[in-house]
């Protein structure tokens, strides 16, 4: 199975501007994420996917091959719909950008061994919450799974309900997912629903229309950058780790 892992990096951040040029540890966080995903076997090519000269530019300097795309997306997954009408593949794995903490032991994890003929396919990953206030956090996705791991629902409410106890871990979205060329063509081709509108969740884009996601619990430390007080907290864990 030919894999390509695609880096989004937009410039256009209204939360932090040029977000994929920050500087972490006197690294540019881009390059954290590309070298990351360059140490996994299962990768044919990693690609960096941009509207931004700039990104481009650096991207190329050490040494990660670019692809140009249209500034005009709203989302990481139609920035990757657009590099799978350039790129070939049979399975594209979208590793966020601001996810500098993720390893390949973590990004592998949504590699299948393999996908039925004519079947899409997508999956993600999850990680437990260890903050309860995190639980709470609006910027945070919960992710709700079924005995097999497809999502049941995802929300940017606790979800589920603690009513009758607190016995259960929450857990929240993790930037790495998984998608064949069939399911990036139906998300392209499919309207948003209600419920991605209200959410703001692009990932009910097959939900809503019963098209299963996988989600597997990656038991990793992510912490995906949001905004500058992130780079702090990132910082500290890479140091905690290189100790």
């Amino acid at each position: 199975m030919n894999i390509v892992c695609v880096i989004p990096a937009r410039a256009e951040s209204s939360r932090f501007f040029e977000k994929p040029l920050a500087l972490i540890l006197g690294k540019p966080m881009i390059r954290w994420v590309w070298e990351h995903c360059k140490e996994v076997e299962q990768f044919s090519e990693v690609y960096v996917a941009t509207d931004s000269e700039k990104i481009k530019a650096l991207a190329e300097s050490f040494g990660a091959k670019v692809v140009m795309t249209a500034s005009d997306h709203d989302t990481a997954t139609e920035r990757l719909y657009e590099v799978s009408t350039k790129v070939d593949a049979d399975l594209y794995v979208m590793v966020n950008g601001d996810e500098p903490l993720l390893t390949k032991d973590y990004i592998t994890q949504c590699i299948p061994a393999s996908i039925g003929e004519g079947e899409m396919y997508v999956s993600n990953l999850m990680t437990d919450f260890h903050n309860p206030v995190e639980v709470v956090d609006s910027t945070n996705l919960k992710i709700v799974t079924g005995h097999n791991n497809r999502c049941l629902f995802i929300s940017r409410s606790p979800i589920p309900y603690p009513k009758g106890n607190m016995d259960y871990v929450y857990h929240k979205f993790v930037g790495v997912g998984a998608f064949n060329h069939k399911a990036l063509e139906f998300y392209h081709t499919t309207p948003r629903g209600p419920i991605e509108k209200i959410e703001e969740n692009d990932s009910f884009r097959f939900i809503e229309n019963n098209v299963p996601i996988y989600y597997y619990n990656c038991h990793c430390r992510s912490l995906s950058v949001d905004n500058h007080k992130d780079i702090a907290g990132v910082e500290a864990i890479m140091k905690g780790e290189m100790e």
